[in-house]
């Protein structure tokens, strides 16, 4: 640092400083205004940078500032505004900003601008949020750089993902059917505890984490999830979620679910707990068989046919022998429980699974005379074939007919268990109706870019599974009131949102944001969306 001394004049001394940036090796020059303190009788001295040193001249590049004292520009700037205006009032109307605001104070902001940013981007990385955030108004309002964004994942606490659920859980229906199901979620990281290989339904050869997901199948919208490791199996997580609908206080809990989840255990839980539900069941089952062997023929009769849903269907009372242990008394209870057994027959789904057995006799059939045996197939090769071989003629394979008429038997044939649902078609309405779990799971790999955990911690994991789940919530909103308005027969979810997200509005000099141009049918978009023309103004 170099300093010289150019004119006194009475008590101030005015000074040319210079001092080098270690860093960008920038030389900056200040000027240093000096005078007496008369009452503290001391020298000061006032800086002010002017400049920097040209490095080749060595003359002084004044500051623009400088150059433009008292100058003030104009502020006027653009951005898109509509998509997330759109999402501001989605949010609004189910009560998330609201909810969000309460369990996350000093980050709800950051989290719906991530939100917004990974429903609009479709399949984009949030290293690519900074460029996105500086075209578009957002809660935040500023950058985040992948860095924070991190960090911000990593704040999320399971406490306030909890107090979360439940202030979500007081504005749903109480009267609706809950859809469960669960995904995998691949991912590379060898730091993630629960990453690990299991029955992956997508065929992925990768570890994974799985997901359990509560979809509400009247709201059309997520309710709960919950992080497992990848190797648990689906049955074996009903009694956990049993445990969590408790301690998240829900009343009148209705639970629908496919056949993966079934076990008399699991049955005599919901029961215990008195949750209604609606299970998948399987034809193999002794009690099924029994009762499907009496109704068999009779089910298909003109009678039990339905037009709506392209199946023959009836229902059979039955009682369910309900078991509890009872530490507390020290004892096992015993006693008979109501339940109804829902049959269906359908000639596509029958001709269907003839094809696909047909194929696989001809596949095992195929590996039997190659020689080529997969060891996973060894018990079926022994249900549906007698191998026999000699020195002269080889190979023998015998078809068991007994063991294919018996499978044929059950050909286009299905069944429900409900302690709730007495008709079989409105128990199959339900039941169909919790596909929208599924279409979840497509929306939150594909839309929301979740296929994989890209994620190096697990902290970052749960996290990024929260944020991803609440912009699952809007998403889901969003598809809910396409198909209530047939929109989905004009649009996908992209060239719906895409309406929205070309309209503009611009900001000067810190006044209110003015809206662009919004036409008719954007306007009428609005409207379906339940967005009062009076706010567009």
């Amino acid at each position: 640092m170099y300093a010289c001394n150019d004119d006194k004049r009475e008590e101030k001394m005015a000074a040319i400083i210079y001092q080098k940036n270690k860093k960008s090796g920038i030389i900056y020059v200040y000027e240093s205004v000096s005078h007496w303190d008369k009452e503290k009788k001391q020298s000061r001295a006032k800086r002010k940078c002017i400049g920097k040193l040209d490095p080749n001249t060595k003359e002084l590049i004044q500051t623009e500032k400088r150059k433009v004292k008292n100058k003030k520009v104009p502020f006027s700037k653009r951005f898109f505004h509509g998509a997330t205006f759109l999402f501001d009032q989605i949010g609004a109307q189910l009560g998330l900003t609201d909810d969000l605001k309460k369990c996350f104070p000093d980050t709800y902001k950051q989290i719906l601008s991530i939100v917004y940013y990974l429903i609009l981007e479709d399949k984009n990385s949030l290293s690519r949020f900074n460029k996105w955030a500086s075209l578009h108004t957002h809660p935040f309002g500023d950058s985040l750089a992948s860095q924070r964004i991190s960090e911000l994942f990593s704040s999320i606490k399971e406490g306030q993902k909890e107090k979360f659920f439940k202030l979500q859980g007081k504005r749903r229906e109480n009267e609706e059917y809950w859809a469960y199901d669960i995904t995998s979620i691949s991912s590379y990281s060898q730091a993630l505890k629960q990453v690990k290989y299991g029955k992956n339904k997508e065929n992925d050869k990768l570890p994974q984490i799985n997901l359990a997901l509560i979809f509400g199948e009247k709201s059309m919208l997520p309710f709960y999830y919950r992080k497992l490791a990848g190797n648990i199996s689906d049955v074996k997580t009903v009694k956990k979620l049993i445990q969590d609908i408790n301690y998240l206080k829900q009343k009148k809990t209705k639970l629908v679910m496919d056949r993966g989840f079934y076990s008399a255990e699991n049955v005599n839980n919901l029961y215990k707990n008195h949750i209604k539900f609606l299970i998948g069941t399987k034809l193999s089952l002794t009690y099924v068989k029994t009762e499907l062997n009496k109704i068999r023929e009779e089910i298909k009769s003109w009678n039990n046919f339905s037009e709506k849903f392209g199946v023959y269907a009836k229902t059979t009372a039955i009682s369910w022998n309900y078991k509890q242990s009872r530490p507390y008394k020290g004892d096992f209870l015993e006693e008979k429980r109501r339940m109804y057994l829902h049959f269906y027959h359908s000639i596509e789904r029958a001709s269907e699974e003839e094809k696909s057995h047909n194929k696989l006799l001809l596949k095992l059939q195929n590996e039997i005379k190659s020689g080529n045996l997969n060891p996973k197939n060894e018990v079926l090769y022994k249900k549906y074939f007698n191998i026999s071989s000699t020195p002269v003629k080889g190979i023998k394979i015998t078809a068991k007919e007994e063991a294919i008429r018996e499978a044929r038997k059950n050909y286009g044939y299905f069944a429900l268990i409900s302690n709730e649902i007495k008709d079989p078609l409105k128990a199959l309405e339900i039941y169909r109706n919790k596909d929208v779990v599924e279409k979840a799971f497509e929306n939150l790999k594909d839309r929301l870019s979740f296929r994989r955990a890209r994620v190096s911690s697990e902290q970052s994991l749960g996290g990024k599974i929260f944020v991803e789940f609440i912009a699952l919530i809007y998403l889901s909103h969003i598809k809910k009131v396409m198909i209530e308005n047939k929109l989905n027969n004009k649009h996908t979810t992209q060239t719906f949102l895409d309406e929205f997200d070309i309209i503009e509005c611009y900001q000067r000099n810190n006044k209110k944001t003015k809206w662009g141009e919004i036409t008719k049918k954007q306007m009428g978009l609005f409207k379906i969306m339940g967005i009062d023309e009076s706010s567009l103004q």
